[in-house]
């Protein structure tokens, strides 16, 4: 195989929304909130901390913008960057890195999540050796569904044909605005239908994503 694969990370390959909610209660609590539901949560999450806390503040009448929505800000930041005991591996991912990986793929990972988060849970789970570029929510002025992150991604790794790998609607539309292929992990935070998300192909367990990866490196039949 000789393309590329670009992933995203939360609701892609770790289940992060149990650490998110908890991070945001931890916060919100300390501020007088009542706790919000994981439901309320994971509804924000995708666009990155900072879109994810005000949405989060608009909710309960909290400024959303100024010195005090950056306090709040950065405290979630602090305790979110420590925050990994309670996500997980969706089922298959490591094996899927691993074998893409031992097939010539170079991975990357394109994530809006920060930079600092990022790389904590990858080292939490053993990860970092195996992506060749990674790019967070705040390694460039602008997050997906901008494709500048994405493109930035695929040119640390080298260039050359490439694949994204992601699971909700920010993710589509990052593909599509970086005119590259894109494969639907059904099983993350979207809201949308499946059918309803542009995608080349979908999969519900890591277990086949090699195979999905190999047909697009395959030779076309005349």
């Amino acid at each position: 195989m000789t393309h590329s694969v670009i992933f995203d990370l939360d609701g892609t390959l770790i289940d992060s929304a149990p650490d998110i909610h908890a991070s945001a209660n931890t916060v919100f609590t300390a501020l007088g909130q009542p706790p919000f539901t994981r439901a309320e949560v994971q509804g924000f999450v995708g666009r990155g901390a900072p879109n994810l806390v005000a949405r989060l503040c608009e909710s309960r009448g909290l400024p959303h913008e100024g010195p005090e929505f950056d306090r709040v800000l950065a405290r979630f930041l602090e305790v979110y960057e420590g925050a990994q005991a309670l996500t997980v591996l969706y089922p298959g991912t490591r094996a899927a890195l691993e074998a893409l990986q031992a097939a010539g793929c170079k991975l990357g990972l394109c994530t809006n999540k920060p930079l600092a988060p990022t790389l904590a849970v990858l080292r939490h789970f053993g990860l970092e050796n195996l992506f060749a570029a990674v790019i967070g929510g705040d390694s460039l002025a602008v997050k997906k569904p901008d494709p500048a992150p994405l493109l930035e991604t695929l040119t640390r790794m080298g260039g050359g044909p490439a694949i994204f790998v992601g699971d909700s609607e920010v993710d589509a539309e990052t593909a599509q605005n970086a005119g590259l292929p894109f494969l639907l992990f059904t099983e993350g935070y979207r809201k949308t239908p499946v059918e309803a998300l542009p995608h080349d192909a979908a999969f519900a367990h890591h277990d086949a994503l090699p195979g999905l990866v190999a047909a697009f490196s395959a030779p076309a039949v005349p």
